[in-house]
């Protein structure tokens, strides 16, 4: 079997959708004939050998450099590359430039397309344009890509449920992501300790786009809170984005300096698990996001995370079992964070339970994989 990955974001880029997308080039690449990843041009330090990248001309977003916005149709040494590629199914895991990248090849070669459904496009929408009418109108071009694939996955039950709310009427298919266990050693721990200047004191911790669509506003006024209350702790904030620098504002405002630390993206596996391993909770209030694979590589190493109670991110936490949940509202999530850094023993056992309950192993994820392309494949060809 030879498949394609169509994705406008990919590794360097570590956000949700590329990591995952990351990873199924892996396992694919491991177990397949072929493995490709169709996505924007840029530099692709250390990329296994076991899939093949195949880019197409790019340029930066002013606002989010760390993006790359596709040009395919303007580059014609992809679209030689790309027309001498055989493959058997391709898997859009975005319904922009390179879900219709993904399309074109499927319609022209006449193979299955499997799109996935990451992340609320409306929200998106809605924050560039400030527009409803507009963001309706360009949710009506999402809609229109997935009604042409021949096969619809959406990572979480929620998440298919939001796709159902846009008006999507086809069937889908929940497709969870996978997290594979991961050991950290203390030295690394250590390490981050010292790099970081947590000086041991409890620690919470946001890993994501440093964008107020995450709910980073409620986070950081919660923290002030806690200050208040004379509790000492850290909050490092991991990850970049177009709303840093008001974030950091914000910061200043609220008296926080001396407890937030910014470290910007990290680009390096072991640094990031480790952080995750010396916070004391995760904290991602984010009403926007999914099923968010950060919640999963923090139970993946046994940190809980605290989630907005009815976010499609807290389907998987049973509150006070495996995680905590609290309601968008500063005063309950300072509350639920001060809860845990006073119940430290019942807080590692919920971290214990995140790492049982939470993560499901590339390897079981996979083979489901497998058989639903091959059943696509086969019903294409009957």
């Amino acid at each position: 079997m030879k498949v394609g990955l169509f994705s406008d974001t990919f590794l360097p880029i570590v956000d949700g959708v590329g990591r995952v997308v990351s990873h199924y080039a892996q396992g694919l690449g491991e177990c397949c004939e072929a493995c490709y990843v169709i996505t924007p041009r840029q530099a692709h330090p250390g990329l296994p050998r076991c899939y093949e990248v195949v880019a197409y001309g790019s340029v930066s977003l002013p606002t989010m450099k760390q993006y790359r916005v596709g040009l395919p149709t303007l580059d014609r040494s992809y679209r030689r590359r790309l027309s001498k590629l055989e493959m058997d199914l391709v898997h859009a895991h975005s319904p922009f430039i390179a879900g219709r990248e993904a399309w074109k090849y499927a319609h022209r070669q006449q193979i299955p397309l499997v799109g996935t459904f990451h992340s609320k496009y409306y929200d998106d929408f809605l924050q560039v344009t400030k527009s409803k009418t507009l963001s309706r109108l360009c949710l009506r071009s999402v809609l229109d890509f997935y009604a042409r694939c021949d096969e619809v996955w959406a990572v979480s039950s929620s998440t298919a449920d939001v796709l159902r709310g846009y008006g999507f009427q086809g069937s889908i298919e929940v497709m969870e992501n996978g997290t594979d266990a991961q050991e950290v050693d203390q030295k690394t721990i250590d390490l981050v300790d010292r790099r970081y200047s947590l000086q041991g004191k409890p620690v919470l911790l946001f890993v994501g786009q440093m964008n107020w669509k995450k709910n980073i506003r409620r986070v950081l006024e919660s923290a002030q809170s806690l200050l208040e209350q004379g509790r000492e702790f850290r909050l490092v904030m991991a990850g970049q984005g177009p709303s840093e620098r008001e974030i950091r504002e914000l910061c200043t405002t609220l008296g926080l300096e001396s407890v937030v630390i910014f470290t910007g993206p990290i680009s390096e596996p072991q640094i990031l698990l480790a952080l995750y391993a010396r916070a004391d909770l995760f904290v991602f209030p984010s009403l926007y996001d999914n099923a968010p694979m950060v919640v999963r590589e923090a139970a993946a190493v046994g940190t809980p995370s605290l989630l907005a109670r009815g976010s499609s991110a807290a389907e998987v936490i049973e509150d006070g079992v495996n995680g905590l949940l609290a309601e968008d509202t500063t005063v309950n999530v300072a509350e639920r964070i001060a809860w845990a850094f006073d119940h430290p023993g019942e807080l590692r056992e919920m971290g214990k339970q995140a790492q049982k309950t939470i993560p499901k192993p590339w390897k079981d994820i996979l083979p489901r994989v497998l058989e639903r392309y091959e059943g696509l494949i086969a019903s294409k060809k009957q």
